[in-house]
């Protein structure tokens, strides 16, 4: 009921300011710290906490068309898991631009076009930045054929959703072209290298998914200048294999769950041996949710050294796993480290601890 609004009420409520905020042009900026300290029975006289990553994330979507990310991250070198130790040196710590990229994520037919720096498309956790990791560091097969860091490239990268089905499963694909900036795996050879990953999804039941990824990435590789006592170029391809298996009961998905994720890569022309060698290495990782918080975890790598595929390593890990929230992650990691080549085998005890500040926090893909 009530009267009805006169012309001169209608016009006044026609005409309430409602200006732009300059606020929501602003990008969502975000902060995520990794430290751990870890206590080593041979290494009492080295340093033991370490502020392994301060990383800063800039996020932004620019148009319904596109987004861009940028991230910023200032490492400290120290405390890493190293199957063949000596192989990588280390720069002083500074904030290094680690990605940063425009995207555009609705183009026809399902297709995505990516240009900048980014981590590149090698299984499924190449693209996870090191605090959003289950486990504190990548597999032994990746340390010792990329090194410490993700497979990075500047370049570009075309994702496409197939619309179609087989088997049940949801099919994409991604290619990527760009610059060599993974040392371990090209040395000093200058060019491009070329990606291709194909990633299949299937949904078993209400509870179960089964992901697989099949990647490959070739690229030539010398050692120093050629003629300059340096090796001279040779093709080098890397293959990657991993699955992952998660199980979350419906209704219950936040206090049980497993997931097990495993891999297997194939690193083909090693250099300066007598014929065209080859290097491999296998991971695995499980993690058991067994409460809201809490959850129990382990990983067992295994992989030969692409210098000297006659010497191996491997990795057996437990893990402890509580999350006081979804900003602030504590991890107790015990590492038992072999090495073919010597008698006693590596132990340490670590304890991670991982936090969030904005609204993107430990980012995975």
């Amino acid at each position: 009921g009530g009267a009805p609004k006169t012309e001169a009420d209608q016009e006044e409520t026609r005409f309430v300011g409602r200006q732009r905020s300059l606020q929501a042009l602003n990008p969502e900026i975000s902060v995520n710290t990794d430290g751990f300290v870890h206590m080593n029975r041979g290494a009492r006289g080295e340093d033991n906490f370490f502020m392994r990553a301060f990383e800063i994330a800039i996020q932004s979507n620019l148009d319904p068309y596109s987004r861009a990310k940028i991230f910023l991250v200032r490492d400290q070198p120290g405390g890493e898991l190293e199957p063949f130790a000596g192989e990588e040196g280390h720069e002083e710590p500074d904030f290094v631009p680690e990605e940063g990229f425009i995207e555009w994520v609705s183009l026809p037919g399902g297709v995505g076009l990516k240009l900048g720096r980014f981590f590149q498309q090698l299984g499924q956790l190449n693209r996870w930045h090191q605090h959003a990791l289950p486990v504190q560091s990548r597999s032994l097969p990746h340390i010792a054929f990329l090194g410490q860091e993700p497979l990075g490239t500047t370049g570009a990268s075309l994702h496409w959703l197939m619309p179609f089905s087989v088997l049940g499963g949801t099919y994409e694909t991604t290619w990527e072209v760009g610059r060599k900036e993974t040392e371990r795996l090209f040395g000093d050879a200058g060019g491009v290298s070329v990606l291709g990953n194909v990633n299949a999804f299937w949904n078993l039941s209400a509870s179960t998914d089964l992901d697989l990824s099949l990647s490959w990435v070739r690229g030539s590789h010398a050692d120093g200048e050629a003629g300059a006592g340096g090796t001279p170029e040779a093709d080098r391809t890397l293959y990657a294999v991993e699955t992952a298996l998660t199980w979350r009961p419906p209704g219950r998905a936040k206090y049980r769950g497993f997931q097990f994720r495993g891999g297997v890569m194939v690193l083909n022309g090693l250099v300066g041996r007598p014929a065209p060698g080859r290097a491999r290495g296998a991971w695995s990782i499980a993690e058991l949710r067994i409460g809201r918080r809490w959850l129990l975890g382990g990983r067992l790598d295994w992989t030969e050294n692409p210098t000297d595929p006659s010497r191996t390593a491997w990795l057996a890990a437990p893990t402890v796993t509580w999350w006081q929230s979804e900003y602030v992650r504590l991890r107790l990691e015990y590492d038992l480290l072999h090495r073919s080549f010597e008698t006693l085998n590596e132990g340490r005890l670590l304890l991670q601890a991982t936090f969030a500040m904005g609204p993107h926090k430990h980012e995975s893909y």
